[in-house]
């Protein structure tokens, strides 16, 4: 769970609700809510774009998102949520393998992966440690960690 934005749209998926935050017709973040939150349809068309094809994801995984990003972070954390972005849907990579992609620690690829503003699109669920899951979005909770399970058996991994 993140920062509380305003968001635009609330999105029912199969595991809750994404709040969906936009900005000058970009994503700027998803954050996953409680499964009892409200939905909030899209009030225009760019909201409509985020929302069709978050659904088109969650029917089909290896759908490829085609949206303008906003990725505010520092040189090494939107160097990381690129390499994430490369990760073949159905495939993972651990965070010393993406470390040393980039040139990193593992220690620094995993708080990048914690601060990813849009999860699902810059697929940090794709990361994990050598020896099981990891974290996910700087939790190791069951409940978030469902998500991640979630998010790669629908990739079939």
């Amino acid at each position: 769970m993140k920062p509380n934005f305003q968001y635009q749209v609330k999105l029912r998926v199969p595991f809750g609700v994404l709040g969906i935050h936009c900005e000058n017709e970009m994503l700027s973040g998803i954050t996953f809510l409680l499964s009892k939150s409200t939905v909030k349809k899209p009030r225009d068309d760019f909201e409509r774009k985020v929302c069709e094809q978050l659904q088109a994801y969650f029917e089909t995984a290896d759908f490829q998102f085609d949206l303008p990003l906003k990725l505010p972070g520092t040189e090494h954390q939107v160097k990381v949520w690129q390499a994430m972005r490369d990760i073949p849907c159905g495939s993972v990579q651990t965070y010393g393998e993406l470390s040393k992609l980039i040139h990193s620690s593992p220690r620094a690829i995993g708080q990048a992966c914690g601060n990813n503003p849009i999860p699902i699109v810059v697929p940090c669920h794709r990361v994990v440690s050598k020896t099981g899951f990891g974290g996910f979005m700087h939790s190791t909770e069951n409940s978030i960690l469902d998500i991640k399970r979630w998010l790669l058996r629908h990739e079939q991994h």
